[in-house]
């Protein structure tokens, strides 16, 4: 058995075409119009919001005598009066990988603004088990000893269905699926696996609010911890309402402009 912790890889983010935006600002009578985005993502949230009220500069909607001037001060007035559907429209790719089933379980019940895929154990194989070992565990010499003992047998056994049943000298797949899929049921929830979870910055400011709470389960805890951590970086504008504390040392991210 290995121990592991839940690793958190983005791969991919919105990406701006700048002809696009360009052809679209001459259209509604702003081709001038630039701003200090770090990002993309924040330049497109910032323009979608804009496009609402042609606000892009004062007197191109003869109501709007005065603008909010710059990406930091616009978002943050967004986030403030909850004009959360601006948000929908950047998405982040991430891979969180070495997580157990107890956490790709619990995220799927967050379907809105995602999109999901998962390493298969019906054509992936269990020859060895990695899993994450809680703070409780951890602290005890007896418990943390039976945790380990547990996962080591199963994973023996693992080893010895496949033996049992020849599948490295099964030459259908089809076979080897369904053999696969009979050995996953003696893994325990707690295994280690891959997931992609896409989705958009309204739905990952939810999503962090919740799974960082002192009340979700501490793997999700950790996991969105080192989310918001990376995010915060990278998009700086649209998590600038948060704050960080620390419970059973674990990151607790909260906002007064919850549900955004």
């Amino acid at each position: 058995m290995k121990t592991v912790e839940p690793k958190v890889f983005l791969i991919g983010e919105t990406r701006i075409v700048e002809e696009g935006l360009r052809a679209f600002l001459e259209h509604t009578g702003a081709p001038g119009w630039s701003t200090d985005a770090p990002s993309d993502s924040e330049l497109i949230c910032e323009t979608m919001g804009r496009l609402c009220y042609r606000s892009f500069e004062p007197g191109l909607n003869p109501n709007v005598t005065r603008i909010r001037e710059g990406n930091a001060l616009y978002l943050a007035n967004i986030l403030q009066v909850g004009h959360g559907s601006v948000l929908e429209h950047a998405q982040l790719n991430f891979i969180f990988a070495d997580v157990s089933r107890v956490v790709t379980h619990e995220l799927v019940r967050h379907r809105a603004g995602v999109a999901i895929s998962q390493e298969s154990l019906r054509f992936v194989r269990l020859d060895a088990l990695s899993a994450y070992v809680p703070l409780h565990i951890r602290e005890s010499e007896e418990g943390l000893a039976l945790f380990v003992r547990t996962f080591e047998e199963l994973e023996r056994l693992q080893r010895e269905l496949a033996d049992l049943y020849g599948i490295d000298d099964e030459k259908k797949f089809d076979v080897k699926k369904k053999l696969t899929s009979a050995f996953r049921r003696m893994a325990p929830i707690g295994v280690a696996t891959t997931i992609g979870w896409s989705c958009n910055f309204r739905t990952l400011r939810h999503v962090v609010e919740m799974r960082t709470d002192p009340h979700a389960e501490e793997e999700i805890r950790f996991l969105f911890g080192k989310v918001y951590h990376l995010v915060r970086e990278r998009y700086p504008n649209l998590f600038s309402d948060y704050e960080e504390t620390e419970v059973d040392g674990l990151p607790w991210i909260r906002t007064a402009h919850a549900k955004v």
